[in-house]
């Protein structure tokens, strides 16, 4: 496995997780109460300081058991790295056209900044899906 595939295997379980995580802590603030006076912000900001502090030191200690592989770049790495990237481009792109909707209806800060941030954690789910599928099945052609 390439240390590019191992860092999309990361960046799955971490933004997967990291994000269940958000919405169960959100969910729990709410009590009851509408989710829009949820005081959201420091726990997304914590969420998302926390999924690139856990990518990295995960990435580091898969690393560390295999360390041949570190470096080794090559085009088809490079290729599929691309390839991913596109594919989960358009998805915070659906995002960020979403959130400017709400915000051209003058929606709550909190469902703009939340569709922004689901669509940032998508779209890194579903490039390293893409990546990983890539790496096991190879490319289209």
């Amino acid at each position: 496995m390439s240390s590019e595939e191992r860092s999309a295997w990361v960046m799955v379980v971490v933004a997967t997780a990291v994000y269940a995580i958000y919405v169960s802590v959100v969910l729990g603030n709410a009590s009851g109460a509408p989710l829009t006076s949820v005081d959201y912000v420091p726990t997304m900001l914590w969420a998302i300081g926390g999924s690139i502090v856990a990518s990295i030191v995960l990435t580091i200690l898969w690393s560390f058991f295999t360390p041949r592989e570190i470096g080794k770049k090559d085009t088809r790495d490079r290729e599929i790295g691309r390839y991913g990237e596109y594919a989960g481009r358009w998805v915070l792109i659906a995002g960020a056209a979403v959130a400017l909707i709400l915000a051209m209806v003058k929606a709550d800060y909190f469902w703009i900044a939340n569709i922004l941030y689901l669509g940032f954690v998508l779209s890194a789910i579903l490039g390293s899906i893409v990546k990983i599928v890539a790496y096991r099945r190879g490319l289209p052609s």
